[in-house]
């Protein structure tokens, strides 16, 4: 079974969608108009019935199959619908209208394919059984996944699986990348805040510079993976943003650091979080001056469970073909809030390519786009998913 005739029909209207989404970006816990949107077409859509309000500006939608017999089975469909922080430069004109905010991570067409498989099993309703589509809120660092599930996503709306699908533009378009077990990483942000004390640059003697303490503290960072970490684990330690003073000449007193860290082993997490602090602490008192250091762990590692991703392989190759349909050979460092539905039901989650060429533009990249003529094979895979997963009897 190929991409589903009736979805391809409706293509253009999913790529109106799309952009629609796009030119209205709308970040974490803001997104109002999106869920609004999203609510709107799932009423048009004729869905059983439409929730709204889970995590703040999440929508759930819930389609009864038409066949019989299904003995209460139902499974869930997630799309995340944040956009980021970040000025578009891609000069579209369906280009974000909201200075500072984008849709750089494809949450835009993460959106409008479910929303399309929504359009078409609700008109459709060859399953057994029930499905819940889930628009997730908040995927980009607030923890929305979190937050819905600890509103009781999953009492108010039982599901036996639940399964997530992410646009991934260094893959060809139209294939498939999969793996059983870890396939993103678990995340945690890091603030380092090294207090010292100001001086006149001309007469650093006077003071203590905490941005040489900075710099030596990046340094040892970089010492904690290649010699704490087992080589065959994988873990990563990156300071992203160093903040301190405002002009030429005076040494500050205060220098923060941002970062993050990677990791799939809780094990490999601790060790992460107890040498940050270390390392920090100790280069500061070495220079004698102070730091402090929040490790906020945000997401686990997501996990795919085995049998649910060969559900997943089975759909993906029905609309694809089998030579499409590609193993991914090492999990990526990128996080993902899907992990904590993962934590809660069986499931599993799958990459479908965007790409175009070696030189796409990358996610979170300012001159990112979705790729829209990948819609059709998204929307097609979760319909194909719910109708293997749920086939229709009587």
């Amino acid at each position: 079974m190929p991409i589903i005739n009736r979805i391809a029909e409706f293509h253009p209207e999913m790529t109106a969608w799309r952009r629609d989404l796009h030119q209205h970006p709308e970040i974490g816990y803001e997104e109002v108009r999106t869920s609004g949107v999203i609510a709107d077409k799932l009423r048009e859509f004729g869905c059983d019935e439409v929730v709204t309000g889970i995590a703040k500006t999440g929508v759930v939608a819930t389609i009864r199959g038409s066949g019989a017999g299904a003995d209460g089975r139902a499974i869930g469909l997630r799309a995340d619908i944040d956009a980021l922080p970040i000025h578009e430069e891609t000069g579209l004109p369906h280009a974000s209208r909201t200075p500072g905010r984008m849709h750089a991570c494809g949450h835009d067409g993460h959106t409008t394919m479910l929303l399309g498989a929504a359009k078409y099993l609700a008109e459709t309703r060859n399953f057994s059984g029930t499905v819940h589509l889930i628009f997730q809120p908040a995927e980009e660092n607030g923890g929305g996944g979190r937050v819905m599930v600890e509103e009781g996503l999953f009492d108010r709306f039982p599901v036996e699986r639940v399964f997530g699908l992410h646009n991934w533009p260094g893959v060809p378009e139209g294939n498939f990348i999969w793996r059983e077990g870890p396939i993103m990483a678990a995340v945690a942000n890091i603030e380092i805040c090294v207090t010292g004390k100001g001086a006149h640059g001309a007469m650093p003697h006077q003071g203590n510079d905490p941005v040489v303490i900075a710099a030596q503290i990046v340094t040892a960072l970089q010492s904690i993976v290649a010699r704490n970490v087992e080589p065959a684990q994988a873990g990563v330690v990156t300071i992203g943003s160093i903040r301190g003073g405002d002009t030429f000449n005076v040494i500050p007193e205060k220098v923060r650091m941002l970062g993050t860290a990677r990791w799939f082993a809780p094990e490999v997490g601790d060790i992460l979080e107890r040498k940050v602090r270390e390392l920090a602490t100790g280069v500061a008192a070495a220079f004698g001056a102070e730091a402090t250091v929040k490790f906020d762990r945000l997401y686990p590692a997501t996990v795919n469970e085995p049998e649910s991703t060969r559900m997943t392989l089975d759909a993906a190759r029905a609309v694809t073909g089998e030579a499409r349909v590609h193993h991914m050979p090492r999990p990526t460092m990128g996080g993902e809030d899907f992990s904590f539905m993962l934590n809660a039901k069986e499931g599993s989650y799958i990459m479908l390519g965007g790409g175009r060429g070696p030189d796409d533009p990358q996610l979170h990249d300012a001159h990112y786009d979705f790729n829209d003529d990948i819609l059709p094979a998204g929307a097609s895979y979760w319909a194909t998913l719910v109708e293997q997963l749920l086939p229709r009897r009587g």
